[in-house]
């Protein structure tokens, strides 16, 4: 009897072709709807996912068949883990698959930013050729602190050891951690001493909107803030009134709270515009971790945690 597995985004072919040769038909519908994946789940064993469904207690009741979900990337918050642990579907993500294309990413838009790379190649593109209002500040000498040291955290900390810098990392959940390289600090510490803040933290009721009025103004002097974890984490209204304020010098994001840009309301598509106006700002589209080799290297962990392959 044929076992299926939907896959409900668009992935390398190397995942479709590696689960049909272990037996596995596969229903690849990357721009299935949510109600779509409620009608298609009923005799499916597996189930690909990214950010794009979520994966809650009305799809899994409907899910009568289903063995295990497959998250490509890392994040769980789409899926309801518990229950579906509660049904007896085992559930795996693969982080280590993209964690390189995050902490490159994360580097190359500081430095974008940091050195006006942007800011002047823009002004060029109108024929403003200008030198003095785009000197850079360099990254060496400066203190990173990197909050949330799973993953793509200490894969941030490692692409910067040629750098320079000091590097501070904080997480809760974590403690020894430390290498000659990276120093485990309190978050009083990193109030106190960081240059350069980046966000590495699943969204949870407990982060959300982590990144507050409260939280820029906890700083002893103004930052270069970067996200590159999830939009939710960071409150817009708040970033660019620290901007405007000078508690944070620019800021790197690769993830918005809205990334539906046609579902926005007034207030959303002003702040977008701000964001992409302001010289202080470098927005890309959730593209950090997107590499061409992460998504055959976050297929490959899936499919082996699995046991697949």
């Amino acid at each position: 009897m044929s076992r299926k597995v939907l896959v409900t985004a668009k992935t390398h072919p190397y995942l479709v072709d590696q689960l049909a040769n272990h037996g596995f038909e596969v229903i690849y519908m990357p721009a299935i709807t949510y109600d779509e994946v409620y009608r298609a789940i009923g005799d499916c064993v597996g189930l690909i996912v990214t950010t794009r469904i979520r994966i809650d207690k009305h799809i899994l009741d409907n899910a009568g068949q289903l063995e295990w979900i497959g998250r490509l990337g890392s994040g769980m918050e789409l899926i309801d883990v518990p229950y579906a642990q509660s049904k007896g579907i085992h559930c795996v993500s693969s982080p280590e698959g993209n964690r390189d294309a995050v902490g490159e990413q994360a580097v190359g838009m500081l430095l974008c930013l940091m050195n006006n790379i942007l800011k002047s190649n823009l002004e060029l593109r109108e024929g403003i050729w200008e030198r003095e209002g785009n000197r850079g500040t360099e990254l060496n000498g400066k203190t990173v602190a990197i909050i949330g040291f799973g993953n793509t955290g200490s894969t941030l900390a490692h692409k910067l050891e040629g750098f320079d810098v000091k590097i501070l990392a904080y997480d809760k959940y974590q403690k020894g951690f430390g290498t000659g390289h990276v120093k485990e600090a309190t978050l009083e510490e990193i109030y106190r001493e960081a240059d350069i803040v980046s966000l590495h933290l699943p969204l949870t009721e407990e982060t959300r909107y982590i990144g507050s009025a409260a939280f820029f103004a906890s700083f002893s002097k103004p930052i270069w803030f970067m996200n590159t974890a999830r939009g939710k984490l960071v409150n817009n209204r708040d970033l660019i009134a620290a901007i405007e304020n000078g508690q944070v010098r620019g800021a790197c994001l690769d993830v918005l709270d809205n990334e539906k840009l046609a579902s926005y309301n007034e207030e959303e598509k002003a702040q977008l515009a701000w964001f992409l106006k302001s010289p202080d700002v470098i927005v890309t589209p959730h593209i950090a971790g997107y590499s061409h080799e992460a998504s055959i290297k976050m297929a490959r962990i899936v499919l082996e945690k699995l046991n697949i392959l």
